[in-house]
């Protein structure tokens, strides 16, 4: 089960609230290069982060992911964005997963309100022009987080692993 490292900012009532993170990756070919250059120079540790919430309805629901990411991730353009610091299009996906993942994911909380609803409602007034490192997956993240339970710079407070 994911882990906990916070304490709930509201027990039981809302929806549970997670952050997730997986390694940044590229494509075969010139996106690859360019991301091996990235860990050459000690970046290595480029994650993705995304937002998810288990709905605290009795009925088993899947667990609805957030996340913030260059429209073609495996594009060139989107790898070369990663050391040079370029606007590129950006979009919010929203999908859904059988279960919260067991490894590189922590729960932050509870929503303080309809977590679904909140979440639509931050989407549609999220710029999605993406530069890494200004507006990227870690900024939308802690926005996110911070819309659906007050908690805030979620990223930085995650544990290092």
């Amino acid at each position: 089960m994911a882990s906990q490292f916070f304490m709930p900012s509201t027990s039981g009532g809302g929806d549970a609230i997670y952050v997730a993170t997986v390694p940044l990756k590229a494509a075969a070919g010139p996106p690859q290069l360019i991301m091996s250059m990235a860990y050459s120079l000690n970046l290595r540790n480029l994650q993705h982060f995304m937002v998810l919430i288990k709905p605290s309805s009795p009925i088993r629901q899947e667990v609805i992911v957030f996340d913030f990411q260059p429209r073609n991730p495996e594009s060139i353009e989107a790898a070369v964005s990663i050391l040079s610091g370029n606007l590129i299009p950006g979009v919010v996906l929203q999908r859904s997963l059988k279960n919260v993942p067991r490894q590189r994911c922590w729960m932050v909380g509870f929503s303080k309100g309809k977590a679904m609803e909140m979440a639509i409602e931050f989407n549609r007034s999220w710029e999605t022009d993406l530069r890494v490192g200004v507006h990227d997956c870690r900024h939308y993240t802690n926005e996110l987080i911070q819309h659906l339970t007050g908690e805030i710079q979620i990223v930085e407070r995650l544990p290092r692993s």
